[in-house]
């Protein structure tokens, strides 16, 4: 008895079958952009001798290996950093009438806590365990404390929000270069009033 023959299998819509595919999920796979910390740093500059910081005007933040939070040598959590820097930058501790008096400062003006924004500084001390996720999250709280303060003095100053602004300026949606420079230069000047000025030393080893 002879042999059946094995039928073939048409394999010819085979590669236009893959290609589709590839393309369907090209078109539907969501790709993850990585985060990160949009930041520009400041031009190298020789300093020969570094600004003398009053230990008032300092606000330290630490992070251990652990992801614990210490400000000001207390324990904090993350949801309440936010609001403890905006106390420190908007404080306004200068007497009236000094030279580094704030006027447009909301803060308690407690006169052991900040001068005034410019005299400000944030310094983020972290270890070097601390998870990256936890280093992110205090870098946004604490960029998110200068935003709100931003924001609170363009709508006092100009009617509208710093960060919508910057973002509108940053996409594109501002028309027309006299436009443009004209809000870049109000964008500067409410940057002038609480400039960011986060110092971010080394990390730490672990253990020290």
């Amino acid at each position: 008895m002879a042999r059946r023959a094995t039928p073939e299998v048409n394999a010819g819509s085979m590669a236009d079958i893959a290609f589709l595919l590839l393309i369907f999920f090209l078109v539907t796979t969501t790709i993850e952009k990585d985060k990160g910390i949009a930041r520009q740093l400041p031009p190298k500059e020789d300093v020969v001798d570094p600004p003398k910081i009053k230990e008032k005007n300092l606000f330290i933040v630490n992070v251990n290996r652990s992801d614990q939070l210490l400000v000001e040598e207390k324990l904090m959590e993350l949801k309440d950093l936010r609001q403890a820097a905006i106390a420190f930058l908007d404080n306004g501790g200068a007497p009236s009438g000094s030279p580094e008096y704030c006027s447009y400062c909301k803060g308690k003006r407690d006169p052991e806590s900040s001068d005034n924004p410019d005299k400000a500084v944030i310094s983020v001390q972290n270890d070097r365990l601390t998870s990256y996720k936890m280093y992110i999250a205090v870098q946004n709280e604490l960029v998110a404390a200068y935003n709100y303060l931003r924001d609170r003095e363009s709508e006092r100053l100009y009617g509208w929000k710093f960060t919508e602004k910057s973002k509108d300026l940053d996409e594109g949606k501002i028309k027309g270069e006299a436009a443009k420079e004209a809000l870049q230069e109000k964008l500067e000047n409410v940057q002038k009033l609480f400039p960011l000025k986060l110092s971010e030393a080394e990390p730490k080893k672990s253990g020290q």
